[in-house]
């Protein structure tokens, strides 16, 4: 009897996996473009690009969606200005909140009292990623702009198992050669895994004064340009440090919209059109 209720239950997991497969490539099915924005360390922005990639496509009349796969840091619900938003559920499924621009959004923030730290080990964390991607009723979208937290661990190696047909992914890094050289692992995990590379962005590169409009360069400028020619991969541009960028993330207000005309917003903006260009020449068939 021991023999045989052992092997229901391996039958039965074996058919719970099989389900759990359909669902994810049902829901995945209906987005046609899905991009990742990673980094190997934190404090680079990398957060910031995302939401403003999201926006930037949002605008265009594209149907976005963003999930924020940062378990232990999100920090998505607060650049949008979605804090203290709950998560609503259906016969479908759970639904993502609606953001702006029409933008689907989801986090682990939605389901967590305020303050409440995540203190999960790597199969908890693995097992929500696969439900933010199989459990969500995102329906037909355009884009999914996914903000991974920084480093090679549990969650970016969920997103590249469970999105092989992944387009590429976006690598973020300040002009330090310090930064560079650590987000130079998050390249060579791209490539091991067999992730698209879109390009490197280089953010909080010099300092343009909102006066005057003079550059000084407060880190040492040019680091991520030479990690991208090193490792053969695209430079997507530079992004300068600009004060109001950090009050709009503060106060959930992206700065391609709030300060459009700013040299932050305007570089931003030279870097979505080499995404774009990508996009149409690596079109799936």
């Amino acid at each position: 009897m021991s023999l045989e209720r052992n092997m229901a239950q391996i039958e039965a997991y074996r058919q719970q996996t099989s389900e759990e497969q359909q669902k994810l490539k049902d829901r995945m099915g209906k987005i046609k473009h899905k991009i990742a924005v990673i980094s190997g360390k934190g404090g680079v922005g990398k957060s910031t690009i995302t939401v403003n990639l999201a926006v930037a496509f949002a605008q265009k009349g594209n149907k976005v969606g963003v999930l924020d796969a940062d378990i232990h840091g999100p920090s998505v619900p607060r650049l949008l200005g979605l804090e203290g938003q709950r998560v609503k559920t259906g016969p479908p499924g759970a639904f993502p909140v609606d953001g702006p621009f029409g933008m689907k959004v989801m986090s682990i923030d939605f389901f967590l009292p305020e303050e409440t730290p995540t203190i999960w080990r790597g199969p908890l964390k693995m097992r929500a990623i696969r439900q933010f991607l199989s459990d969500i009723v995102w329906g037909e979208l355009d884009f999914l702009f996914i903000d991974l937290p920084p480093g090679t661990g549990d969650e970016p190696l969920s997103i590249a198992q469970l999105l092989p047909e992944m387009d590429g992914v976006v690598i973020v890094t300040m002009p330090s050669e310090l930064s560079s050289s650590v987000v130079k692992r998050a390249i060579t995990f791209a490539e091991r895994l067999n992730m698209p590379i879109i390009g490197v962005v280089e953010n909080m590169s010099g300092f343009v004064c909102p006066h005057c409009g003079e550059k000084t360069e407060i880190f040492r400028s040019g680091g991520g340009k030479k990690m991208a020619e090193e490792a053969d991969v695209p430079f997507l541009g530079s992004i300068p440090i600009d004060p109001k960028v950090s009050v709009d993330s503060d106060t959930g207000h992206p700065f391609v919209v709030a300060h459009k005309d700013s040299a932050a917003a305007k570089a931003f903006m030279e870097i979505v059109k080499k995404v774009e260009a990508y996009l149409k020449n690596n079109r799936k068939t």
